[in-house]
């Protein structure tokens, strides 16, 4: 048993004892009392009762050990013989019967067996309140024990039982905490292995691309474009691992209030001079208008990368949809749908983890970082982003929607 078991223990059980003591020691003076005035009324004594509750007879010998002989009042008219009991208290005598007194001896004793029932029963009822307070504690406190040793999967709910206290609120409190941590945790975990797995590809080609300069000194070029093209993609990975890791932690630029409708026409024109090679087409519709405030940079990183992840996966002469405005008053939507193979509905939230590519996507040049990207940038400034199935009809498809806090162009 732990402290908190004993002191809750002592607490209750003195608390009780005190009670059950006080009590007895009250009605005890108070029968005390009023023997002692019964006394000094001059009421003569009597020995107390039988348990059958039958009193003895007085003593039948006198002082000098002879036969008591009864007193005259014992006698009536015709000389029969009254009941001794009769015969103490007289034919006259119209004084109540004393009163009764139990215990032992002449001014009774203490109640021994109430006071050892009261004992025992407020050591029962201490123990049973200092266990059930102390147990629920003693679980949170190996919990956390176990959390602390790197155990994540505890959980104490199943321990509760069916409590419905502040202390089972807590244990609930605990099980979601450790939870999240154990979902953090993995979720670190598995980006160290994603961020291994993305690094080991280009060290890769950049040690075969030297081993064959050794070899073949005369492809110089060829080696040291080979050898370029790997150290750039590797800064692109490196560039975006650092950018993510600094929207987790919380850390940005400064907010501005930024022109939507000047920011989508730059962040549209450079999508149309990539698609130009493809023959891709982008539609930019929707009324002009309305402002965000968020860090310029981000934001318009976190657009092009819903634009480049539609231009990357949309078949040639295909049609990219950009539509924008405000349909509720502080509300600003953005929403970009392509006509790709789309992504099933089970896959549709993985798609903004880090590192996550879709069936058929192992080959493509991304890292899986662009849209894990956005939604923190879109998460900083209070806003939310999903990606949806294209309404029925209009082919296959993803639509991905960005909703934004918006307020008039002009205001900081």
């Amino acid at each position: 048993m732990g402290k908190l078991f004993w002191k809750f223990f002592i607490f209750i059980w003195l608390g009780q004892l005190v009670a059950v003591f006080g009590t007895g020691a009250l009605f005890w003076y108070e029968r005390q009392s009023a023997e002692a005035a019964g006394l000094a009324a001059g009421q003569p004594h009597r020995p107390p009762p039988d348990f059958a509750g039958r009193r003895p007879p007085p003593a039948a010998h006198g002082a000098d050990g002879g036969p008591r002989p009864p007193p005259p009042e014992a006698h009536g008219p015709e000389g029969a013989h009254r009941p001794p009991s009769l015969a103490v208290r007289g034919a006259g005598d119209d004084r109540p019967p004393p009163p009764h007194r139990g215990g032992r001896g002449p001014g009774g004793g203490l109640p021994v067996l109430p006071l050892f029932a009261g004992f025992l029963a407020s050591l029962l009822c201490a123990a049973g309140m200092a266990w059930y307070f102390a147990r629920p504690i003693r679980h949170l406190r190996d919990a956390l024990a176990g959390a602390g040793g790197g155990d994540l999967a505890v959980r104490v709910g199943p321990a509760m039982g069916g409590r419905r206290d502040e202390l089972a609120d807590l244990g609930r409190d605990f099980d979601a905490m450790a939870e999240r941590l154990q979902a953090l945790v993995a979720g670190q975990q598995r980006l160290l292995h994603d961020v291994s797995h993305e690094m080991r590809s280009p060290l890769a080609r950049l040690q075969a691309a030297i081993g064959l300069l050794r070899q073949q000194p005369g492809r110089l070029d060829d080696s040291l474009a080979r050898i370029e093209r790997e150290g750039e993609r590797m800064n692109r990975l490196v560039g975006e691992l650092l950018t993510l890791s600094r929207l987790e932690a919380g850390v940005g630029g400064p907010l501005e209030v930024v022109d939507m409708d000047e920011l989508l026409a730059a962040i549209v024109d450079d999508a149309r001079f990539e698609g130009e090679a493809r023959q891709l087409r982008i539609e930019l519709a929707g009324a002009p208008g309305g402002a965000v405030r968020a860090d310029p940079a981000l934001l318009q990183r976190a657009i092009e990368n819903v634009l480049r992840n539609a231009l990357r996966h949309s078949p040639v002469g295909g049609v990219i949809r950009v539509e924008a405005g405000c349909p509720a008053p502080g509300s600003y939507r953005l929403a970009i749908e392509d006509q790709g193979p789309g992504v099933p509905e089970a896959e549709r939230e993985a798609i903004f983890a880090p590192f996550h590519r879709g069936q058929g996507n192992s080959g493509s040049d991304g890292y899986g970082l662009g849209l894990a990207i956005a939604r923190r940038v879109i998460a900083a400034v209070d806003g939310k982003i999903v990606a949806k199935a294209k309404a029925p009809g209009a082919g296959s498809g993803l639509r991905v929607e960005m909703t934004l806090p918006c307020q008039p162009v002009g205001r900081d």
